[in-house]
């Protein structure tokens, strides 16, 4: 009997490597990959059963990767390993594209439960993360924020908040600078964002990009 098919995408390469000894030889590992961007193209490829994915990562982060992922490869089941505890992130990507939500700290003992449970069609949510849903739920079922980025100016803040000049964040895009420009000034608009700090400050607010 074939071996389920494992994708893993972290920017971290021990912590990669540490999650790829972890659940070889149950599973196959097809390929280990650093960013968003080699994640869409090493998934089109190979067409893993289950993706395991960070939030942040360079280029294109993990919650981008995953929900343009999951348009392009909707039988494929992601679950999402990372270090942020944020509900509202974590209740973003299950509604829209995740089958599962891991933190790195308990992944040790329930990654096998969880590809397990996503490949019988389920869906795993770390219980400290479950529980937090929860209560968040309880509280504020209503809760919603007013403004919320599309998808080009999470792609131009993140490239921006990276480091990249606008003619570089242009030619990732394949864009005019004039639309990065464009974006980037209506997102400082809209946020009430004066600087440049503030716009990282955002990005990392918005998970973008990890806190430094």
């Amino acid at each position: 009997m074939d071996r389920p098919r494992i994708l893993i995408a972290d920017d971290h390469t021990l912590v990669a490597e540490a999650f790829k000894s972890l659940i070889e030889p149950e599973y196959q590992v097809v390929k280990v990959v650093a960013d968003g961007k080699s994640l869409l193209a090493a998934a089109m490829e190979l067409k893993p059963d289950v993706v395991l994915l960070d939030l942040s990562m360079p280029l294109l982060n993990g919650l981008d990767a995953g929900q343009e992922l999951k348009k392009l490869l909707p039988k494929t089941k992601l679950i999402i390993l990372t270090m942020n505890e944020d509900t509202d992130v974590a209740s973003k990507a299950l509604r829209q594209w995740s089958s599962g939500y891991l933190l790195k700290k308990s992944a040790g003992v329930e990654l096998k439960r969880a590809i397990g449970e996503v490949l019988r069609g389920h869906s795993y949510v770390t219980p400290s993360i479950a529980q937090k849903l929860i209560d968040e739920f309880i509280r504020n079922p209503q809760h919603q924020r007013s403004k919320e980025l599309t998808k080009r100016q999470r792609q131009v803040l993140q490239l921006l908040a990276e480091g990249h000049s606008m003619k570089e964040a242009a030619s990732l895009l394949n864009i005019a600078v004039r639309t990065i420009a464009f974006h980037k000034y209506r997102i400082m608009e809209d946020f009430g964002l004066k600087t440049n700090s503030d716009l990282v400050r955002f990005a990392m607010k918005e998970h973008l990009i990890s806190e430094v």
